[in-house]
C-alpha cells in the first residue's frame, strides 16, 4: 500500500507559493522535505521441474502377449525432468543510494509518489496513473489428472473365479477388446441400445473410456506427473560459471551445496553498454536539489547443465550502470514537470513538461 503524508504550509519556509503535497514529509536539521530511495537489481531465477513416477502393472508380463503392448516393465521407477528456466528482474531498495529532497523557496514542491518500499515511481503524476502495477503473472493452468479408480471393481465373476493369473489376464484383455468394440458401435450409430441425445452418448462413452483405462493400467501399469517450481535470488555481478542450484534426476532440484546433483550454472557478463566516467566527488548542492535517478547498464545472462545452454537473456541491471541527476530548474514554478520512473531499475520512463 502506497504512504501519502501531507506536509502542510505551515511547515515550510516561508515563501513556497505551492502545494506541499508529498508521499513522505520528514525534516533535516531545519530543513523539510522529501526523503526517498533507489532501487538495486536482483534477480530471480525461476525454475520449473517435474517428477515422474511409474507404478507397474499386475500383470505387467502379459501385456505383450494379450494387449500387443511393447516395452511395458515390470519395475517402479521414478525419476526428474528439469523442464524450464526463467530469470526475472526485481528492483529492491538499495540502502546505499537514499536521498532527500529539500522543499525551497521560489521552488514548486513537487508531488513524490513512492512504493511501500520507498521507492521513488513519479513526481507530479496522478495517482491513478501512475500508480498502474506490473501485470500479474500467474501460473500455469494445473492439468487435473484423472481420477484413481480401482480396475477390481470392474472384473467380472468369471475373471475373479479364473484358476491362474495367465487365465485372469487374458480374461482382462478380451473384456478390454469388449469394451472398445461397444465404444465403436455407439460411435457408428450401430448399438443395439443407442442413446436418446448426444448428453446421453456422452455419458455412456466416458463411462466406458474409464472402464478401460483402469483395465489397461492392470497391464500396462500407471504413470503420474508432479510439478515443481523453485525460485533462487542472485543479486548480480560478473561471473563465470557460478554453481546457481544442482539438478539430480533422482531427487530433482537441489540446492547449490548439495553434492547429490549434477551443477546448474549461470555466467554474468556485463556488457559495458555505458561508458561511465571516473567517479568525481558529487555537488552536495546538486544532490540535495536534483532529483537521482539510475541509468541501467545491460548484462548477458547465461545458464547451462551438463554443457549446453538452456537459458539466456540480456536483462536491465542496475549495478553495471550509474546514478544521473533531474535538474532542479525543471521543477521551479515557472513549469510542471511529470516524471515517471521504473521502480524496478529506477531508471526514467517517462518526462514531460508543460509551462505555466
Amino acid at each position: 500500500m502506497q504512504r501519502i503524508v501531507l506536509l502542510m504550509l505551515l511547515l515550510c519556509p516561508a515563501g513556497v507559493v505551492a502545494q506541499t503535497e508529498v508521499m513522505v514529509g520528514v525534516t533535516r536539521g531545519k530543513e523539510y522535505g522529501v526523503t526517498y530511495v533507489l532501487p538495486k537489481t536482483e534477480i530471480r531465477l525461476t525454475v520449473r521441474a517435474t517428477k515422474h513416477s511409474y507404478i507397474p502393472g499386475e500383470f505387467a508380463k502379459y501385456a505383450e502377449r494379450y494387449l500387443r503392448l511393447e516395452d511395458v516393465s515390470s519395475e517402479p521407477e521414478n525419476y526428474w525432468t528439469l523442464d524450464e528456466v526463467q530469470t526475472t528482474m526485481l528492483g529492491v531498495p538499495d540502502r546505499e543510494r537514499v536521498y532527500f529532497v529539500k522543499l525551497k523557496d521560489k521552488t514548486v514542491a513537487p508531488l513524490m509518489e513512492l512504493t511501500a518500499d520507498g521507492i521513488v515511481r513519479s513526481i507530479n503524476r496522478p495517482l491513478e496513473t501512475a500508480s498502474s502495477k506490473e501485470p500479474a503473472v500467474l501460473p500455469p493452468a494445473a492439468t487435473v489428472p484423472p481420477a484413481d479408480v480401482d480396475p477390481r471393481g470392474f472384473l467380472t465373476e468369471e475373471i475373479l473365479l479364473a484358476n491362474s493369473t495367465a487365465k485372469m489376464a487374458d480374461l482382462i484383455a478380451k473384456e478390454i477388446y469388449a469394451i472398445r468394440e461397444s465404444k465403436n458401435a455407439l460411435t457408428r450409430g450401430e448399438a443395439d441400445n443407442l442413446p436418446k441425445d448426444g448428453t446421453q452418448l456422452k455419458l455412456m462413452l466416458d463411462n466406458l473410456t474409464v472402464q478401460e483405462r483402469a483395465l489397461t493400467e492392470m497391464f500396462a501399469g500407471k504413470r503420474s506427473t508432479e510439478e515443481k517450481v523453485y525460485t533462487f535470488e542472485i543479486t548480480p555481478r560478473e561471473v563465470d560459471r557460478l554453481v546457481a542450484f544442482r539438478f539430480s534426476k533422482k531427487l530433482g532440484v537441489v540446492e547449490a551445496d548439495d553434492l547429490s546433483g549434477e551443477p546448474v550454472l549461470i555466467t554474468i557478463t556485463d556488457l559495458k553498454s555505458l561508458t561511465i566516467p571516473p567517479e568525481v566527488p558529487v555537488d552536495p548542492k546538486k544532490a540535495l536539489d536534483g532529483i537521482a535517478y539510475n541509468v541501467p547498464g545491460r548484462a548477458r545472462i547465461s545458464v547451462a547443465y551438463r554443457g549446453e545452454e538452456i537459458y539466456k537473456a540480456e536483462v536491465p541491471v542496475t549495478q553495471f550502470g550509474l546514478v544521473e541527476y533531474l535538474a532542479p530548474v525543471l521543477f521551479n514554478k515557472n513549469s510542471t514537470t511529470q516524471v515517471l520512473f521504473d521502480t524496478q531499475t529506477g531508471g526514467l520512463l517517462k518526462v514531460d513538461r508543460s509551462a505555466q
